[in-house]
């Protein structure tokens, strides 16, 4: 049994000095996966508009709304991922990863 406890544990402190990037990995398969949703709800609510407008309105959402919630909400993600010890984060990890799978496999 301390052989999985010294396990988690090293796993848990070589996923702390990564928590940015396992962070960001997060944020942009959730972006994968709901984006086409997000966009199509996007397209209906402006298919009414100009296609000026549209175009305008999508890039801004694609581009600007993707970029800035990637830029803002990583850190907080990663910040959020610290707050667990040694003997919790590399299972919350590996059930994230876990249930991102299963979203992406019912998608």
């Amino acid at each position: 049994m301390d052989l999985l406890f010294d396990l988690i544990a090293t796993l848990s402190r070589w996923s702390r000095g990564h928590l940015y990037d396992i962070a960001l990995a997060i944020m942009a398969t959730l972006f994968v996966l709901f984006g086409p949703g997000l966009n199509a709800w996007v397209q209906r609510s402006i298919g009414g508009l100009n296609f000026f407008f549209r175009t305008l309105i999508f890039v801004l959402v694609c581009a600007v709304g993707y970029g800035l919630a990637i830029v803002f909400i990583t850190p907080w993600l990663a910040q959020g991922l610290g707050h667990f010890n040694n003997y919790t984060l590399a299972p919350v990890l590996l059930l994230v990863f876990f249930l991102i799978g299963v979203l992406a496999d019912r998608s």
